[in-house]
């Protein structure tokens, strides 16, 4: 779910040159949930193989980061760790509901009514550890890094960038500013012409930053003033929030208030989780210190033996895809630029 500050921070528009020849750190949970709730066909099904193995997550990953290479943009992904114990009964509730909407999904399969079943289907996508392990496995192949977090992987991302090993944390959630992720891109992994749910009517996306600074600046707020705000409004440790509390009455309440003592003594908490443990986990979440993000040459076979031979992916298409890559990088070796890596 993530928290919503929608309405109250300022993302700026920018382009994928804007982040030529830059490391970002990319939610890898986050980033497989869009792949496998956005690619789907017409009737919400997700795209399989011969043998019903689903491959949606194989596809957004593969020619989501070509593009990425191409643009010469340097992802590397970090997938979670161990959940707090206090985000157990957020787990247990986020599978009730996708276990109602894939009931509401066959319903409306059954009834031919594809535009509701589509729209179910992404609210039932499960992500399962075989599906994370062919992730970890494709992007071994394409060479790209990836790190498992100690915790959680957006507070993993947002310590890389503050140590400087990436330029910045990429999820389509801002709770990677409530760990104190410098700049966070959104919208990278879904960049291009999306249609609008319910209508008959196409938006583009484009991708978007936002600079924790400028915005705690704007909003005359301290970090730790901005977690209270995602708290009142609800996190993934407190889903449902201060009751008629938004973004902006958060900020009206949190600004007036200041100090996390005067905040939360002054609002009825929901949860049976203690404001300040929520609190002290986004200060301060355990991270690695012993992580390596060694980038590598792109195994051409092993990828065409991954998605083509094991999943039935198009192999002219994805040698094509891959043979673009190699082209744009001898292009660059012979004009005397850098390697992707």
């Amino acid at each position: 779910m993530g928290v919503n500050l929608k309405g109250l921070l300022e993302p700026k528009k920018i382009e994928l040159s804007d982040l030529k020849g830059k490391k970002v750190a990319i939610d890898a949970y986050n980033t497989l949930y869009q792949f496998i709730s956005i690619i789907r066909q017409y009737d919400g099904s997700p795209l399989v193989d011969s043998k019903g193995n689903i491959t949606s997550h194989l596809s957004g990953l593969f020619y989501r980061n070509i593009n990425l290479l191409k643009e010469g943009i340097i992802p590397c992904y970090v997938f979670d760790g161990k959940s707090p114990s206090f985000k157990s009964g957020v787990i247990s509730d986020r599978m009730s509901v996708r276990s109602k909407a894939k009931e509401d999904y066959e319903q409306a399969l059954s009834e031919g009514d594809y535009e509701r079943a589509k729209s179910k289907s992404t609210q039932s996508a499960v992500l399962t550890k075989e599906m994370v392990a062919e992730a970890k496995e494709l992007l071994d192949a394409l060479g790209i890094p990836w790190i498992e977090a100690l915790s959680e992987g957006e507070a993993e991302a947002a310590h890389m960038a503050n140590k400087g090993d990436v330029y910045a944390s990429v999820s389509q959630d801002y709770d990677s500013l409530l760990f104190g992720a410098p700049l966070l891109v959104r919208n990278l992994n879904i960049t291009g012409k999306r249609k609008i749910p319910g209508k008959n009517l196409y938006t583009t996306i484009y991708p978007e930053m936002i600079i924790l600074k400028d915005e705690l600046k704007r909003l005359g707020l301290t970090k730790e003033q901005l977690i209270m705000i995602g708290m009142l409004v609800g996190t993934d440790y407190n889903p449902k929030g201060v009751i008629g509390l938004g973004p902006k009455k958060a900020y009206k309440l949190v600004a007036e208030k200041k100090t996390f003592e005067a905040v939360f003594s002054s609002v009825q908490w929901p949860s049976e989780i203690k404001p300040k443990e929520i609190f002290d986990f986004f200060m301060n979440p355990p991270c690695r210190k012993d992580y390596e993000l060694n980038y590598r040459e792109i195994n051409v076979q092993k990828v065409v033996e991954m998605l083509c031979d094991k999943h039935d992916f198009s192999k002219a298409r994805v040698e094509t895809t891959l043979a673009s890559v190699a082209e744009l990088k001898k292009a660059k070796s012979q004009t005397g630029l850098n390697k992707f890596f």
